[in-house]
């Protein structure tokens, strides 16, 4: 197609994303005239929020709390939906064979993060919240991803690293990490976002591009064959797949789910990550 317009798309490489890979790999986004073009993002929401920052892309797939936060804190990005409604559940990961043995022995101790602003960072105020411990307390180690967090432990450089627990199912059967515990998100997990300027220059294609997802992850939640195929691709266990796939919704119907952002805002604001005056006025803030 002449015309195509190319954009650029970071996402984890997770199972999450299958509906993405696979609606790339059979040209589903090339027959609406958009060339998209897939990174893996390996650092998380905070990498993603410094490439929207930086315009290395365009386009992230990435965590509620992440984006909503830096977009109230000026990031120049609009949210174009929910893609996956369902709650994350963040697997509570510690120093194997160690002294912590369930989640209330994580107080006070530091914790690995990806990157500041990143979902391993603001759960872990979650975290905090829901144990009632003092937020002031709180102490990370930047790391980068999920390699440099079990380095952190094995090394004690951190005592806690949150990450979401089927990804790192493997790293505790082999014994890199003991896992204690979840800390569940209270609103849906992953949105779709995009740099403001891209967001309104082409509302149309990206509506298109987001039903086209919808429907994807649609035929992933419905195939007979799923749960084999993430399995296969990435390299996780089969009943913790077939686990995870009952768990999951994907946002099929591309709905609103305005109370979830409100709820989101209202959680940061109480956590202090944001003001008063940075929540004022979320809605127009947030979307396009």
């Amino acid at each position: 197609m002449t015309n195509e317009l190319g954009l650029k798309i970071g996402g984890v490489p997770e199972h999450f994303n299958l509906p993405w890979r696979l609606a790339i790999e059979e040209g589903k986004f090339q027959e609406i005239g958009l060339n998209l073009h897939w990174s893996d993002m390996s650092g998380g929401t905070g990498q993603m929020i410094r490439g929207l920052e930086t315009k290395s892309i365009d386009i992230a797939v990435l965590l509620t709390e992440g984006i909503t936060k830096s977009i109230l804190q000026g990031l120049d990005a609009k949210i174009l939906q929910v893609y996956v409604v369902s709650p994350l559940r963040w697997g509570i990961h510690v120093p194997p064979k160690g002294m912590i043995k369930k989640p209330e022995d994580v107080k006070d101790q530091t914790f690995a993060i990806s990157r500041y602003g990143s979902g391993s960072h603001l759960m872990a105020y979650v975290m905090a919240d829901q144990h009632h411990w003092n937020l002031d307390n709180l102490k990370f180690n930047v790391i980068g991803d999920v390699y440099g967090g079990l380095w952190a432990l094995e090394n004690n450089e951190a005592q806690a690293f949150l990450w979401e627990k089927y990804t790192t199912f493997p790293f505790v059967e082999q014994g890199k990490c003991d896992y204690v515990g979840d800390v569940v998100t209270p609103w849906p997990c992953f949105v779709i976002a995009a740099r403001t300027e891209i967001a309104e220059k082409h509302p149309d294609i990206l509506q298109k591009m987001c039903d086209i997802v919808n429907q994807k992850a649609l035929e992933v939640k419905e195939g007979a064959n799923a749960a084999e195929i993430i399995s296969w691709r990435y390299n996780l266990p089969l009943e913790q797949v077939k686990m995870w796939l009952s768990e999951t919704d994907w946002n099929y119907k591309g709905e609103e789910y305005l109370p979830a952002f409100e709820k989101t805002t209202d959680y940061l604001k109480k956590l202090n990550l944001v003001s008063e005056g940075e929540a004022e006025g979320w809605k127009s803030k947030l979307f396009a």
